[in-house]
């Protein structure tokens, strides 16, 4: 190959993205087109510039975050922040994620692999500097890109930004709104502080006991046919047709909103009448800990004090996020993960099991839970439908998208669930509410990362709409069946119920997709985002907002807005000089023959901690050896910040533990900066081998 032709080969994987833009949307995007230019232009310069080291591993880290941001955005529907460095950094969770290598855009992916290689390897000399002038063009790029950001507000963020310019922009730009002194409690709408059931009553005297809470994993609203025409969306990517045939007599609420990502968050949401945090520091399910009075006040706790047995059964191990210590201190009394499903048929999916194993095992849950004498509630949380997606090769192959084939086998597993929980008489007995965590979003839209879904069976309740009127999110779920059950309403709740027709419009918040969505009483919506600019839309909602008509918010509310949600953020530990987190109590946990990573095998659920500037930590971790081969067990403990290695914490290593010994390993730490997405890993590995976490204790002073 000639020298001069050298240069076009190196840029080839620099202007990938935007040939790729170009050739699938056209002239469409012209801001979109422009930041994909403006970054291959600097990318260009930079490793046309530089030695050939640091042409690699700039070309290897451009290649693999524009490949990974790409599958998120297939994903769920939005681009990667600079909070999903936890993930996107850590090759354990992506080794997990792609498991299979199951990519939703493989051409894609293909090219712009093999002509990153091809560019490292031509023996290209470097350039001089008359070619600096190459630079001026990444201004006038940018310049461009900042330039009609403003006219096209209307367009979705993937529209507008290539990756890595949108995740530099959400490191670099982001603004720490803190809870100004100003701002109190009082300061926050009345409909966010009490609970609202002001509405008519649509409930008849018809009432039954049982509850089932059935939340699938990531679902978003456009998959039902009825709920997506509903709220103006001409088309879908598939329609669940077997759950909406199963749901025929349901009732179902089109503009229901999840409030973030996670589902650790949105299980909170469903279960405490209140909404998860608008940022990623500690969720609040692990904040319920340190305060139990609120936590006594969850819809498990509530309804096992009044005489129903209270259960939880996931599809995917426990101790991850802290699912075994938060869901009893939510009130569960029975609480399971994937332990439960020992004869389930397929093993290979790397999060857990099956949407059909899944659900084949959930009825003869209930079907158990039928025999008791008394009432129950029973909440259910799917897995197969996150990243890399779990379906059978010939129904990706039917499909053409492994993310459409998994909600395809969620939709036969659900609907074969429910009708057959009817010809067995319990949905005559039960009141069931089949809703998401989360969403995991759809391209086309950024607002549809905050559309969930819920679909209502209240047995005898003929006053109830097929379609519901008006915005509800998760935060309703807790309110609506204690109101339809009759029970008392725990004083800390918020929300509204299903089952009462409101005259008024209402607040909602979420925060999805790198934004803060704030809809208004007088339906007015806000959308935040990293720089700290609003944009205002009139007669708009969170879901399907008129975005043809936001403009900037000229009198910069965003301080004000960020400022309300860090209030709603920190109302469980509001005051709190200190606080004392449990991540163990006695709990076996079985090892791993051989650690796959850090996720799946992680034996403690203690991630996503944040810990004030000046604060001090305390570490207590107490285990027992119950089970070990002669050689013994190893433990290892990782301390991560967005999945980098922590240095400079010491602490005492862990002995080698013959079966029947324990160890007792103590350390503190200072935080003279704050610490945010803080993740302790405790990992070991051991054919037949277990373990007692007799205690895990993170005691953080905030006193200094």
């Amino acid at each position: 190959m000639k020298s001069r032709l050298w240069p076009i080969v190196l840029g080839i994987p620099c202007f990938f993205p935007a040939c790729w833009r170009l050739f699938t949307k056209g002239l469409s995007e012209p801001v979109g087109l422009s930041s994909d230019l403006g970054m291959g232009v600097a990318l260009f310069a930079l490793v046309w510039f530089g030695p050939r080291w640091m042409r690699a591993v700039l070309l290897i880290i451009w290649a693999l975050f524009q490949a990974m941001s790409a599958e998120l955005l297939a994903a769920v529907g939005r681009f990667p922040s600079w909070q999903d460095l936890q993930y996107l950094v850590d090759p354990k969770f992506v080794e997990s994620s792609a498991s299979g290598m199951h990519l939703a855009e493989p051409l894609y992916v293909l090219l712009l692999i093999g002509s990153t290689l091809l560019a490292i390897i031509i023996p290209l000399r470097r350039s001089g500097w008359r070619q600096t002038m190459v630079v001026i063009l990444v201004g006038a790029g940018l310049l461009i890109q900042a330039n009609y950001s403003a006219s096209y507000v209307n367009q979705s963020v993937a529209a507008r930004y290539n990756p890595l310019h949108w995740f530099m922009a959400d490191a670099l730009f982001r603004k720490e709104f803190a809870q100004d002194g100003s701002l109190t409690v009082n300061d926050l709408p009345e409909s966010l502080r009490t609970l609202d059931l002001s509405g008519k009553n649509l409930l008849g005297d018809h009432r039954v006991k049982n509850v089932l809470i059935v939340v699938l994993e990531g679902v978003v609203g456009i998959y039902n046919p009825e709920i997506r025409t509903k709220m103006g969306v001409a088309d879908g990517p598939f329609q669940m047709m077997k759950l909406e045939e199963a749901t025929r007599d349901a009732m179902l609420i089109p503009d229901f909103v999840t409030h973030s990502h996670q589902t650790i968050r949105g299980l909170y949401a469903i279960h405490c009448g209140d909404m998860s945090k608008f940022s990623y520091d500690t969720p609040k399910g692990m904040e319920l800990q340190l305060n139990p009075a609120r936590a006594a006040e969850c819809l498990p706790a509530q309804l096992a004090n009044g005489g129903w047995a209270t259960h939880y059964l996931q599809g995917a191990p426990l101790q991850f996020m802290n699912k075994d210590r938060v869901m009893p201190a939510m009130g569960f009394q029975d609480v399971h993960g994937l332990e439960w499903f020992g004869d389930r048929r397929d093993k290979n999916f790397v999060w857990g099991t099956t949407d059909p194993d899944f659900f084949e095992g959930a009825g003869r849950y209930v079907r158990q839970l039928q025999q008791q004498d008394k009432p129950w509630l029973l909440s259910l949380l799917t897995v197969a439908t996150h990243q890399p997606f779990d379906a059978p090769e010939a129904m990706v192959k039917k499909y053409g998208d492994r993310k459409i084939a998994a909600v395809a086998q969620l939709d036969e597993a659900v609907a074969g669930f429910l009708e057959g929980l009817r010809k067995d008489g319990i949905l005559d007995t039960t009141l069931v509410l089949v809703t998401s965590d989360e969403s995991h979003g759809y391209v086309g839209a950024d607002w549809y990362s905050s559309w969930g879904s819920m679909m209502v069976l209240a047995p005898g309740e003929e006053a109830l709409p097929r379609l519901k009127e008006g915005t509800f999110g998760l935060v309703d779920i807790e309110a609506s069946v204690l109101d339809y059950l009759g029970q008392p309403m725990p004083a800390s709740i918020i929300g509204r119920s299903f089952f009462r027709d409101y005259a008024t419009p209402r607040e909602m918040v979420s925060y999805t997709s790198g934004k803060v969505r704030w809809q208004t009483t007088n339906n007015r919506l806000f959308e935040c985002s990293v720089d700290g600019v609003c944009h205002v839309a009139e007669n708009a909602k969170i879901l399907a907002p008129n975005r043809a008509a936001a403009h900037r918010d000229e009198e910069q509310r965003a301080t004000r807005i960020f400022g309300l949600a860090s209030l709603l953020d920190h109302k469980l530990i509001e005051g709190m000089k200190s606080q004392r987190l449990q991540f163990g109590h006695g709990e076996i946990r079985e090892l791993p023959a051989k650690i796959r990573n850090e996720w799946a095998d992680n034996l403690v659920g203690a991630q996503y901690l944040d810990f004030p500037k000046d604060s001090n930590v305390d570490v207590d971790i107490r285990i027992r050896a119950v089970a070990a081969a002669p050689e013994g067990i190893q433990l290892k403990l990782v301390m991560r910040q967005f999945e980098h290695e922590v240095g400079g914490i010491e602490h005492p290593p862990f002995p080698l533990l013959k079966q029947g010994e324990e160890c007792n390993i103590h350390f503190s730490f200072a935080n003279p900066e704050a610490r945010k997405s803080f993740s302790f890993h405790l990992v070991g590995e051991g054919a037949n081998s277990s373990i007692q976490l007799q205690k895990f204790e993170v005691a953080v002073n905030l006193g200094g």
